[in-house]
């Protein structure tokens, strides 16, 4: 196989400003995404909530706060391919920053869950507008370095959240999240818009960022759909593993409870290093498709061993969390493949959109384990879910369209 060498040329592209400023964003967006469900006991104490009404006020938080992840996924999705896709990087940081220094003001749970759902809304922007800039940016043998970069980097903002809230009041982990993406917003005055969007902009006649188009193409739905069906074990294993890891600890008969919040940062310290790494595995490979297919498979089989192999042990448990992060780190290649699927007019409508679908899938997963553990065990209901998940997964990437090397200067018709 052939490997493009290192060159100071490819190094000066990789670590342009576009791509570090798309970094960090993202580092400020996991930052903000993941705040809520760290803060959640905390915070609904602090309001005066019994334990029962934490659990049921939590959830419904959550709900509002993905509802406004899928909402501002077709907002930011639609301005990106209208108006550039650094509108979206500007616009979605203000929402979320302002929204994110509010909570930390809040004293209502219904203005609680008002401002989530506006924080979800800006979140939504973020990372799609980023890989959409850099894809366009990079030449396109960097283009699967530079946009692991963005999300391995990123990623690291669930470290930091955790240790954020474990050193300071949950009020203040707010107030440093909202004064993060304002610093952030300084530093993008100075990143230029990307080149083929320039040219786009300039053909007055082209249709662009029309949400509705991904469906009224059969070819073009097939592509979106299998884009979405790529994504799903990611979640499954933040969603279901990680968020109900305790559940799982005591199932599985493990003396020391086990903390959720500990699980989903492990496991987003692997999902880091595999994101790093997914991206010079496809470049090695020369194929999307190929990287995405092998680390899928490593996380199946990781997931048998979590559900399966009676881990007796905290530190194993949080290992195999770990484990399990690192294969589904082709996050930032199952984003990349959205934005490369799709031409010009529709693509950051398309990268934008596809994962915050993603994420709003979680609620249907969290309610089909809710249903299976009726019938089922813990770990049943958690390996049927995941049987669903794999199964769409491993069939939508051996059946998408392979991007690796693709021109991504063209239109959708």
């Amino acid at each position: 196989m052939s490997s493009v060498p290192a060159t100071r040329s490819d190094a000066s592209y990789l670590f342009s400003a576009p791509v570090i400023v798309a970094a960090l964003g993202y580092f400020v967006d996991i930052y903000d995404l993941l705040l809520f469900g760290i803060v959640r006991l905390p915070s609904l104490a602090a309001l005066g909530l019994s334990e029962a009404d934490i659990s049921v006020t939590g959830a419904s938080i959550l709900n509002w706060q993905m509802t406004g992840l899928l909402i501002g996924g077709i907002l930011w999705g639609v301005l990106g391919d209208k108006k550039g896709r650094l509108s979206v990087l500007f616009g979605s940081i203000i929402t979320y920053s302002l929204a994110n220094i509010a909570c930390g003001f809040v004293q209502d749970v219904t203005v609680y869950k008002g401002l989530r759902f506006i924080a979800g809304i800006g979140l939504a922007g973020e990372l799609g507008a980023g890989i959409t800039l850099v894809s366009e940016i990079l030449p396109k043998h960097l283009r699967a370095i530079g946009t692991s970069l963005v999300a391995g980097i990123g990623l690291l903002g669930a470290v930091v959240a955790y240790f954020t809230v474990e050193f300071f009041d949950w009020r203040y982990a707010y107030f440093i999240g909202g004064g993060l993406g304002i610093s952030l917003l300084l530093l993008r005055i100075g990143v230029f818009e990307s080149g083929i969007f320039k040219d786009l902009k300039e053909k007055e006649h082209i249709e662009k960022g029309n949400f509705f188009a991904l469906f009224t193409n059969k070819d073009r739905l097939g592509r979106y759909l299998r884009c979405i069906g790529i994504g799903l074990p990611t979640w499954f294993v933040i969603g279901i593993l990680a968020t109900f890891s305790n559940e799982f600890g005591k199932a599985l008969g493990i003396a020391e409870p086990i903390k959720p919040g500990l699980s989903i940062m492990w496991c987003y310290v692997g999902l880091s290093v595999g994101d790093l790494c997914s991206g010079f595995i496809s470049h090695w490979l020369e194929s999307r498709k190929k990287a995405v297919f092998y680390l899928m498979l490593f996380t199946l089989v990781f997931s048998l061993v979590y559900l399966f192999a009676g881990i007796k042990s905290a530190s194993l448990f949080y290992t195999i969390a770990t484990l399990l992060g690192f294969g589904i780190g082709y996050w930032a290649m199952f984003v990349t493949i959205g934005a490369e699927q799709f031409g010009t007019n529709l693509r950051a409508t398309a990268a934008t959109t596809v994962p915050n679908m993603v994420r709003g899938t979680v609620v249907g997963m969290t309610t089909l384990f809710a249903i299976f553990k009726d019938s089922f065990t813990v770990i049943q209901a958690g390996a049927l879910v995941g049987l669903i998940c794999f199964a769409i997964g491993i069939f939508c990437i051996l059946t998408i369209p392979e991007t690796h090397g693709r021109d991504l200067d063209f239109l959708e018709e």
